[in-house]
């Protein structure tokens, strides 16, 4: 009888120390990568590079959806000293201060590695959406010089600032930047997303103050403008051209579909004005959206108003309900396509639209030549 070899249990005692040992692995890494309100700078390694003092200071999660933590005090009468925590993703990490929680006219502290792992921070004067409104070296804020840096540690960003006032602005702004993004002459390129949240200072709390949710409503409002003004519109339209044979189905469709279009397209607009216009194309985009407002309204009335079929204003009334309806249509289509390059949608986002409009297009071309040959 041969002996029972151990190479099982070997071999599931060693499997078991490698899982063990990436679990432990894995904790590790987490724990670099990570920061919280219950650890210290001293602890993570960062107290003894910043050049003030970082024993006492006021925390807080700051935007959780990014792993932002802010770290502040007041020492001495009128000097503040801030060190906002985040995640080393390879792109410029910033805090704002508002005081109205607008970007646009604040003053922030941004900070960065470059490609040789040295930290860049800079007083940033938010002109506007663009980088050229974005110069560095600018802003209100009174830093103290050589108390303001960037340090790099165990996979997080710390960015280290003291500025001199009585008392800060009521609100802070945060942002980060796209991933990898050149920074030509150290310009602030425009951000991939952002939160604000108004401050009590003394307290050390916060609430939102509609970062996230203008997030959320601008998604929404281009989801509700698009479906609505976008697609169910355009199908809308088909109906009632195409499949007027099948009476009285394509009227009732036609004002089915039309009217879940314009009551969506309706609430799409009025998210839409929630939003902060003041962005390259806002103003045009809102315009707009506007135009398409009021000849979805016109469509509205001229149902209500639509004369007898036997009358001899039929003609005109048709012709006007054709070519507002076909004009609104146009409208939000170029109208989408505005608002997606405002918003900085990924391309996917308008390839997807623009391959809808192409399916449309080539649908409409088979059915129009269909009744053409019915007509003929």
């Amino acid at each position: 009888m041969k002996p029972r070899s151990s190479c099982s249990i070997n071999n599931g005692g060693a499997l078991f120390l490698l899982m063990t040992l990436c679990c432990c692995l894995s904790s590790v890494a987490r724990s670099q990568s990570s920061d919280s309100c219950s650890a210290t700078l001293a602890g993570a390694g960062v107290g003894k590079l910043i050049p003030f003092d970082t024993s006492n200071l006021t925390c807080f999660d700051a935007w959780s959806a990014e792993g932002f933590i802010v770290r502040y005090t007041r020492s001495g009468k009128d000097t503040w000293s801030f060190v906002l925590s985040a995640p080393d993703k390879g792109a410029y990490v910033a805090v704002g201060f508002s005081s109205d929680g607008s970007m646009v006219g604040s003053s922030a502290v941004a900070g960065w590695t470059t490609g040789s792992g040295v930290g860049v921070a800079k007083q940033y004067k938010l002109g506007g959406m663009s980088a050229s409104s974005c110069p560095p070296d600018q802003g209100s804020l009174s830093l103290v010089a050589g108390n303001t840096l960037l340090v790099a540690q165990s996979s997080r960003l710390y960015l280290a600032f003291q500025f001199t006032a009585a008392q800060p602005t009521p609100y802070l702004i945060y942002a980060v930047g796209p991933t990898n993004a050149n920074l030509n002459g150290n310009y602030l390129v425009r951000h991939r997303d952002y939160n604000s949240a108004a401050i009590n200072y003394v307290a050390g709390t916060t609430s939102s103050a509609g970062g996230s949710s203008a997030f959320d409503t601008k998604k929404l409002h281009g989801a509700l403008a698009g479906l609505g003004w976008g697609v169910l519109m355009p199908v809308g339209i088909a109906l009632a051209r195409y499949f007027k044979r099948h009476d009285p189905f394509w009227f009732y469709a036609h004002i089915s579909v039309q009217g879940v279009g314009f009551v969506i397209g309706t609430a799409g607009v009025i998210a839409g004005f929630k939003l902060n216009d003041d962005v390259p194309g806002g103003d045009s985009h809102q315009a707009l959206g506007i135009t398409i407002l009021v000849f979805g309204c016109l469509q509205v009335l001229a149902l209500l108003l639509r004369p007898d079929k036997s009358s001899k204003v039929r003609r005109y009334w048709n012709w006007y309900h054709h070519y507002v309806g076909r004009a609104a249509v146009a409208c939000a289509a170029v109208n989408i396509f505005i608002g997606l390059s405002i918003a900085h949608e990924v391309a996917a986002a308008r390839l997807s639209y623009g391959i809808f409009l192409a399916v449309l297009a080539v649908v409409l071309v088979f059915l129009e030549v269909k009744l053409w040959c019915r007509r003929s």
